[in-house]
C-alpha cells in the first residue's frame, strides 16, 4: 500500500533531488498551484535540486516561457528537461527520415528549431503526407476532438511503413477544467492500427537519462535512491519511476482525482482499488503537492 502522506515535509528529508511533472502538479495550463510552488521553494532553500521532468513537446526554453507566462515562480526549480528535448535529439539523428508530417497546433513549431548538440543534423523538412517518410506528433491538431478523427491518415502511414515519432506520451491534460487530448493517445491508436510509435518522455528512458544529466549539470552527484520523482500521471509518472528503480510521490487530485474521490486527501480505499487496478505502486501518495 503506498503511504498517504500530508506535506512535502514530511518526507523530503530523504532525498536530495526531485524529478517533478508540471501539469497537474505545478500548474493547470492556466495558473500555478501556490502550495506547490511553495513546496519547491522550501525544497530548495534547503538546498534540494528541483528538476521539472515533462512530457511537454517542446524545448526547455520555451518551456520556461510558458512557466512564466502562467507565473510559476523562476525561484522554484533549478532545471528543466523535457520530452520534447528527447524526441527533437532523436529527429535530428535521422529517426524518421528527414521529410516529416507534422501533426500539431502552430505553436508547437519551436519543436524544430534548431539543436545545436546534435553533430551533422539532419535537415527537416515538413511535407505533406504524401511526400512524407515519417510523422512527428506533437498532440492532435483540435486537442478536443477524439483521436479517431486521423484513422485515415494513419491507415495511409501504415501502409507506407511510416514510422511515428511521439513528443509526449501523455494520453489527456486537464487545461483549467477541460479534458483535452495529447500525442500520447494518437501514437496509441496509431500503434492499434499497426503502425510503430517512437516514444521519449515518461514513462520511456530516454527522458530520465536527461533529467540525470540536467541534474548532474548542476554540479551535484545524486544517487538514485536519494531522486524522488512527483506526478500525477500512473502511466506515465508512477510507472516510468518504477521502471527506473526510483521512488515515487503520486498526485491523487490530479488525473485521477474522480477515481480516488480526493478533495483535501484521496479515500484510502479508493487509492488501493485505483493503484491495483492500474497495477502500479507509488512509495508515497498525497492529494495534492503542498
Amino acid at each position: 500500500m503506498s503511504q498517504i502522506v500530508t506535506h512535502l515535509s514530511e518526507i523530503s528529508d530523504r532525498y536530495d533531488a526531485l524529478f517533478v511533472d508540471l501539469w497537474g502538479c505545478i500548474h493547470n495550463g492556466l495558473e500555478p498551484f501556490a502550495d506547490a510552488v511553495s513546496a519547491m521553494q522550501a525544497y530548495r532553500a534547503k538546498g534540494g535540486k528541483v528538476i521539472f521532468v515533462t512530457n511537454a513537446p517542446r524545448h526547455r526554453g520555451s518551456v520556461a516561457l510558458q512557466l512564466d507566462k502562467i507565473g510559476v515562480a523562476e525561484d522554484s526549480w533549478d532545471a528543466i528537461a523535457t520530452s520534447g528535448d528527447s524526441a527533437r535529439f532523436a529527429m535530428f539523428n535521422g529517426a524518421v527520415g528527414s521529410k516529416v508530417y507534422f501533426i500539431g497546433q502552430p505553436h508547437d513549431q519551436a519543436f524544430f528549431d534548431p539543436l545545436e548538440i546534435v553533430e551533422d543534423p539532419v535537415a527537416i523538412e515538413q511535407v505533406p503526407l504524401e511526400q512524407a517518410e515519417g510523422i512527428i506528433c506533437c498532440g492532435p491538431f483540435d486537442p478536443l476532438a477524439a483521436p479517431d478523427v486521423m484513422r485515415p491518415e494513419f491507415l495511409y502511414a501504415k501502409q507506407k511503413g511510416m514510422k511515428l515519432l511521439c513528443a509526449n506520451p501523455d494520453i489527456v491534460v486537464d487545461r483549467g477544467e477541460t479534458r483535452e487530448w495529447c500525442a500520447g493517445a494518437l501514437a496509441k491508436l496509431y500503434t492499434e492500427m499497426g503502425g510503430e510509435s517512437l516514444y521519449f518522455g515518461k514513462p520511456h528512458p530516454p527522458i530520465y537519462d536527461l533529467a540525470r544529466r540536467r541534474l548532474s549539470a548542476l554540479g551535484q552527484a545524486v544517487p538514485d535512491d536519494r531522486i524522488l520523482c512527483i506526478g500525477d500521471g500512473v502511466l506515465t509518472d508512477i510507472r516510468g519511476a518504477m521502471g527506473e528503480d526510483l521512488d515515487s510521490l503520486f498526485i491523487s487530485g490530479g488525473l485521477a482525482a474522480e477515481e480516488t474521490k480526493t478533495t483535501h486527501q484521496p479515500d484510502p480505499d479508493l487509492l488501493s482499488a485505483y493503484l491495483d487496478k492500474e497495477m502500479v505502486s507509488p512509495t508515497y501518495t498525497i492529494g495534492y503537492l503542498r
